[in-house]
Order: structure tokens, then C-alpha cells, then sequence
């Protein structure tokens, strides 16, 4: 991770003007050769056989792009799709279905772009008209969007009203202005708004071919458009494989070398190993007593990530009545009882470190270079005195001496090794507390996390675009995303104030949030924060340039070749 890209990132609320005027000039540079090789050459020779074989850990749940939440979903949509802009190889966004950067007025609102000549892989171009299409779609309360309503909130124009029901969808500010031309109208300068818009929520629909497919639409590979670098094939909806083969129609495919990526769900490491020494798999993740096993192994690659885990503490069952865990000092007493250090070296063993935060470390630095985490620093980190103190008034508030609450957590050969520590260090340290683990598959705990029919859930976010915002939106009191009843009008202000009083004010954003921060993790205790992802994994040495993003979707193969093998 280069943090003199971070900074870059970060710092472009600091230089808004500057930024403003450079766009709003208008400049006509072709960027095509840029984006499409994203800032590197390939290098190395390229064998014949283009051939990656790869694992994921869980199933995708949809390929409907305005519906898609997960990390799988967006991982395989941003491979096979393409928005306005994709992240390159150094995590920078840069044009992708745009031609060239936008035109951008004076305000800093309305963004205007150019659509390059491009086509879906039915041969038919790519218009404005899709880009209209779906982000209207996603914005559209029938469509049942998580993601259209929050991320398009306080930025795309209406999008608020909209969501209140005081608006119409057609009113979103979102046009085409003709087929290679579309205009968005925002509601103030958002700094951050190209990385925003890589993301798979921005993606582009097809409205005829949406239309014709109905109910069936993204339900299959078959069922589904692409107009990235691959298309998707052997996807039934629920299997446990399907492929990505070289999209011929990409208007970038010079710079695609792959021709076919085989991918298996493997959610047990034993297996994804067995997998990756027979040959069989390119790449294998590594946790506990493996990654220790093979932690000097010339094939190791390691990652940190901007992806904090936590446990999401739910204070009303179904939303609607009230849990223990609407007590404040109960919810106090878990965040503190558990040891993270032992759990990220013992069990985990990947690279993932302790955390005592939301936001992570190194992500977002100031105008000065210092980390948002200087800020806060580290809260609620585990202390059993002050765990079992918080845990007594607890119960004695509630009027009892004992407590069973439901642990949802993943299938994972290593959710479930988590989840078990997790449960023996809560009912060793919290007398009185019982424990009932309650391990599905991921589908199924989306669905039950939607519910709300849960009392505890380790959970954990992949950032969608470089901003603290990307965070501290989640748990806003009518953020979708937030699926456990947390509710507090000073979180709610701090975090509204930074994106709209202070928008344009970094220094007293940056306190807001910060703010915001300590109420939700120290003062209020909504969520017990448990690590850092780290990343191990055995990889290949003859696959080359797979490009791993920091924020959005998890990986991008656009640029990854074989060689040597």
C-alpha cells in the first residue's frame, strides 16, 4: 500500500478548486492508451495458454448490479462490467466506458461525459441511456436497492428526495443528453466522486435487454450483459463454479491476456491447499495453523486491507423488539471481553492485526500526512476489570444474572474457528452469558442479517471509495445498511454536518468525523470491533499482474497474464 497515493486520494477535498478548474477546462486529451493499460506495461513474455485457475469463498448471490452487496457479487462484476471509471493498477480511478475526463462547471456539480465507442457483449453499443437506466433503477423503491439509496444520498441530485418519497425517480440528476453524452447533476461537490462511481452500483443496464428478461434478468450467466473485460459463463444462479472467458467486444481487449479464469467456491483452507500443491488452483488463502505453516514459502504473498471486522450488536430483534443488547453496558461489556491480539496471531494468523476502531489504518491521511486513526487512536480495547464492571450493571439494569444471546456467523472452515474462540473468550470472561452459535451459509446470512434476526454477527466492510464517509454512512438511523436498530441523533449530525456545513471545510470535516467515530465505537458501543484484514496467500509465481484494490471490488484480472509456467 503507497501511501503517497493515499495522501493523493485523501487530499483532493484539500485541493477541490484547483481540481474544479483543471476539469472544467474541458480538456480533450485522449486518455484511452492510459486507462486501458492502467498506467503499467505487461511485462515478462506471455505464454500461449492464458489460463488462470482460481478459488472464492463464497457463492454469488445476484449479478444484478443495482442489487449486488456483497464481495464476491462486486468482484465478479468488475471483471465482466464497466462503469464511467474503473480503479487502474495504483488504485486510482481513471475513465473507463467515459472517453476522457468529464467537463465539470464552476460549482463543482455538474459533471458532464463523453461515452467512448463501446459495446455489450450482444454487439449492440453502449449508450448514455444506460447509464441513465440503471442508476435510475437503482434509485427506484420498487427495485429494492441497498446500495442506489446510500450511496446516491446527500451525492446525486434528488436522490435524497427521492428515497423520502418527495421526488420522482425521473427527477434524479442523471440525464442523457444525447446516445455519447450524459450529464450528472449533484448536490454539492463531493471530492471523492470518481472513485464513487467505479463501483458496481454505477454500473451500466441495458434497459431493453433488462426489460425482455424480466423476473429472469442477472438470474444466470446467460440472463445477464457484460461489457467489461470478461464475460461470465456456467453460472446456473446457485452453482459453486462458473468461468470468465475473454470478451471479444471490449473496446480495451488488446490489453486483456487472459483468455479463460476457472473459478471453484472452496470454503475449507485444507481444501483450497490441496487444491493449490496438486496443481489444480493458481492461488490458495491461507489462515491459522496454515499460514503459520507455509509463512516462509516462496510462494506467499501477503496484503493488508482497508477492511475492518467487528461485531454488530443488534438492539432489536426482527427491528422491532428491543434485545439485551439495547443496553449500553452490556453492549460495553462484549466490545471489552475478548482478547483481539490472540485471536489475529493465534487463530487467524494472516496478516490481520487488532483493532480498536471503525476506520482503518492506514486509508485516509490529512492535509499533513498524519492517519485519520492519530485522531481516536485505539477504544474500547479489551479489558476484562472494565468488561466485567460494564457487564454487572448490565444485568442488574435488566434484572437478571444470566443471559443467552445467538451468534450468527459464516460456514467458513475459518468463520467457524473465529466464531469458537469468539464464544469461549465471551462466556469465560462475562459470567452469566451463554452463548448459541448459529453458522450458515453466506446467503443465508445476508438474508438473516436483513432481518435483523440476529442478536450478535461478526460482520465486516470493504471500503467503496477512499473517504471515512465510505464507514461512518453505514450507520446513520436510516442507512439500509445498518440492520441493527443503532439510533443516535449526535452520530447522525456529526456525520451529516461533515458531508454537508463542512464539505468543503476539510479540517473541521475531518474533526466531525472523527467525532462521529468516537460516539459510535467508545461513547455508544453500537459495534465491538474485532481486527484489520490481513491477507495470506499462496499465488503462482508465473501469474503475473493481478491487480489487488484497496477499496471497492477486491481484484481486478484485466492485467493478469501467465508467464513462465
Amino acid at each position: 500500500m503507497k501511501k503517497s497515493k493515499l495522501v493523493w486520494l485523501s487530499s483532493l477535498i484539500l485541493v477541490l478548486s484547483v481540481f474544479l478548474a483543471a476539469c472544467g477546462t474541458g480538456n480533450d486529451k485522449d486518455t484511452s492508451k492510459e486507462s486501458g493499460s492502467g498506467s503499467k506495461e505487461n511485462s515478462g513474455s506471455v505464454d500461449a495458454t492464458q489460463e488462470l485457475n482460481v478459488m472464492e469463498s463464497a457463492e454469488i448471490p445476484t449479478m444484478d448490479s443495482v442489487l449486488v452487496t456483497d464481495t464476491v457479487g462486486s468482484n465478479v462484476l468488475n471483471n465482466v462490467n464497466e462503469g464511467l471509471y474503473r480503479l487502474n493498477q495504483e488504485n486510482l480511478p481513471i475513465p473507463a466506458m467515459a472517453a476522457e475526463e468529464p467537463k465539470v462547471n464552476k460549482e463543482g456539480t455538474v459533471y458532464t461525459f463523453k461515452i467512448r465507442d463501446a459495446k455489450w457483449s450482444d454487439g449492440s453499443a453502449v449508450t448514455a441511456n444506460d447509464f441513465e437506466y440503471a442508476w435510475k433503477r437503482a434509485i427506484d423503491p420498487k427495485t429494492g436497492s441497498e446500495y442506489g439509496p446510500y450511496m446516491m444520498d446527500g451525492v446525486v441530485k434528488n436522490a435524497s428526495e427521492i428515497g423520502k418519497g418527495k421526488a420522482k425517480v425521473a427527477d434524479l440528476g442523471v440525464k442523457a443528453l444525447d446516445e455519447k453524452t450524459l450529464e450528472v447533476t449533484l448536490e454539492k461537490p463531493v471530492p471523492y466522486f470518481l472513485s464513487l462511481i467505479s463501483l458496481s452500483t454505477f454500473l451500466p443496464q441495458k434497459e431493453e435487454f433488462v426489460v425482455a428478461q424480466g423476473k429472469k434478468y442477472a438470474s444466470n450467466s446467460d440472463t445477464t450483459l457484460y461489457n467489461g473485460p470478461f464475460v461470465l459463463e456456467g453460472w446456473d444462479g446457485t452453482g459453486l463454479t462458473w468461468k470468465y472467458t475473454k470478451n471479444d467486444n471490449y473496446w480495451d481487449k488488446d490489453n486483456v491476456k487472459l483468455d479463460t479464469i476457472n473459478v471453484d467456491v472452496v470454503k475449507e483452507v485444507q481444501t483450497q491447499l490441496n487444491l493449490y500443491t496438486s496443481g489444480k488452483k493458481d492461488r490458495a488463502g491461507l489462515s491459522g495453523e496454515f499460514a503459520m505453516q507455509y509463512a516462509d514459502n516462496p510462494d506467499v504473498v501477503k496484503d493488508v486491507e482497508s477492511s475492518p471486522f467487528y461485531l454488530k450488536l443488534n438492539q432489536k430483534r426482527d427491528g422491532k423488539t428491543d434485545t439485551a443488547l439495547a443496553n449500553v453496558n452490556i453492549r460495553k461489556a462484549i466490545a471489552m471481553a475478548f482478547n483481539k491480539e490472540d485471536l489475529t496471531k493465534a487463530v487467524l494468523a494472516n496478516g490481520s492485526f487488532e483493532a480498536n476502531y471503525l476506520i482503518p489504518a492506514e486509508f485516509t491521511f490529512d492535509e499533513e500526512g498524519k492517519d485519520f486513526r492519530e485522531v481516536n487512536g485505539d477504544m474500547n480495547k479489551y479489558n476484562l476489570e472494565e468488561a466485567k464492571s460494564y457487564w454487572e450493571k448490565g444485568l442488574k439494569e435488566l434484572g437478571t444474572d444470566k443471559l443467552e444471546l445467538d451468534f450468527l456467523g459464516d460456514d467458513s472452515d475459518l468463520a467457524k474457528k473465529m466464531d469458537e474462540y469468539l464464544k469461549n473468550q465471551l462466556e469465560k470472561n462475562l459470567p452469566g452469558l451463554s452463548i448459541k452459535l448459529k453458522e450458515v451459509p453466506f446467503l443465508v446470512r445476508v438474508d438473516l442479517n436483513s432481518k435483523q434476526d440476529y442478536d450478535i454477527q461478526v460482520a465486516g466492510w470493504a471500503p467503496d471509495f477512499q473517504d471515512p464517509y465510505t464507514f461512518l454512512n453505514l450507520w446513520l438511523s436510516d442507512s439500509q445498511q445498518n440492520n441493527m436498530s443503532y439510533a443516535s441523533e449526535k452520530y447522525d449530525k456529526l456525520v451529516t454536518d461533515a458531508q454537508t456545513i463542512y464539505a468543503t471545510e476539510p479540517a473541521k470535516r475531518w474533526k466531525a468525523m472523527a467525532d462521529a467515530e468516537k460516539t459510535l465505537i467508545e461513547e455508544d458501543a453500537a459495534l465491538a470491533p474485532i481486527y484489520q484484514r490481513g491477507t495470506m496467500a499462496l499465488q503462482k509465481p508465473y501469474v503475473k499482474g493481478l491487480v489487488k484494490h484497496n477499496f471497492g471490488a477486491q481484484y481486478s484480472y484485466k492485467w493478469t497474464y501467465i508467464s513462465g509456467k
